[in-house]
Order: structure tokens, then C-alpha cells, then sequence
């Protein structure tokens, strides 16, 4: 058996395992890649759901901004837990909709999104509702859940920040 044909087998195998390692690192790529597209797409889906809910809030439309929520949503806020859509409803239309006020300017900043998985994102920031004579705000944590209708808030945890005291 001559040297080159001891060393035919060795090429053969450091061949198959170049072509299977480039596979894998392939298909790993791939679907890094993938996953980071769908991650984004879910992230401006969910900035697209909370714009539509500021637009909502500002046109004094209570009924499309809670179209976002889920119907089993929770939502904690200082040492109240409301459970379900309806119930939060409620709590909106009883502190921005009573006796005739009006719903004042809602603004979000400083916005994060983060998609935890193709079909749950994490977001959070500051709130702020400009009315008369008061301008509360205050904190948000919301988790999204994309369902059959689109993305939908499951759980919604808000604080508020207290006024500053007047001497």
C-alpha cells in the first residue's frame, strides 16, 4: 500500500467533516437570522399596537384603546390587582371618564421593547397623561402576547409617580 493511498481515507474524512460542520454552522446562522427578524417584526408590531393605543387615548376613544388588552389581562397597580379587560375598563372610565373629563394627552417615552419569543414581548417605559388640573404619570411593564387577532396585552403592571409637594 503506496502513502497516497493511506491518505485518500483522511481526505475523505476531514472532507465529510468540513462539509458537515459548514452545514451546521449553516442551519445555526440561518436560524439566528430568522430569529432575529421575526424578533424585530414582533418588536415594531408591538410599537405599533401601543402608538395605536396613544392615538386612541388622544382621540378620547377609551373602547379602542382597550381593543390592545386582553380579555384575561392582569393589571397591578400600587396594591390593586384588576383582573380581565372589563374590570380595567372600569378603573379607566371611573379616574379619566367620570363627570365629564376629558381624557387629557397621553404620551409614552423612553419606550423599550424586547421580543422574549416569537410570540411574547416584554415593553416598558414612562407614561404621562396631560389634563386638567392634574398631570399624572408614572411607570409601565406591559407583556404582549401575539394571539389569532394580533398582539394583545396579558399583563400590564403601571405605577404612578406622586406630584412633587408645594411648600
Amino acid at each position: 500500500m503506496s502513502s497516497r493511498q493511506t491518505v485518500w481515507p483522511w481526505v475523505w474524512i476531514l472532507g465529510l467533516f468540513l462539509l458537515v460542520s459548514g452545514l451546521l454552522v449553516g442551519a445555526f446562522w440561518t436560524g439566528y437570522i430568522w430569529n432575529l427578524a421575526n424578533y424585530s417584526e414582533a418588536e415594531q408590531r408591538v410599537r405599533a399596537v401601543l402608538a395605536e393605543q396613544v392615538e386612541a387615548w388622544n382621540d378620547g376613544d377609551l373602547e379602542r384603546f382597550m381593543d390592545s388588552y386582553d380579555d384575561q389581562v392582569t393589571f397591578f397597580t400600587g396594591g390593586t390587582i384588576l383582573e380581565g379587560r372589563e374590570a380595567l375598563a372600569a378603573r379607566y372610565r371611573q379616574r379619566y371618564q367620570k363627570e365629564g373629563k376629558e381624557m387629557g394627552r397621553l404620551s409614552f417615552r423612553e419606550l423599550h421593547v424586547q421580543a422574549l419569543n416569537g410570540d411574547h414581548v416584554f415593553a416598558r417605559g414612562r407614561w404621562k397623561v396631560e389634563m386638567q388640573p392634574e398631570t399624572p404619570e408614572g411607570l409601565f411593564t406591559l407583556l404582549l402576547r401575539r394571539t389569532a387577532t394580533g398582539w394583545k396585552i396579558v399583563h400590564d403592571h403601571t405605577s404612578s409617580v406622586e406630584p412633587p409637594k408645594t411648600p
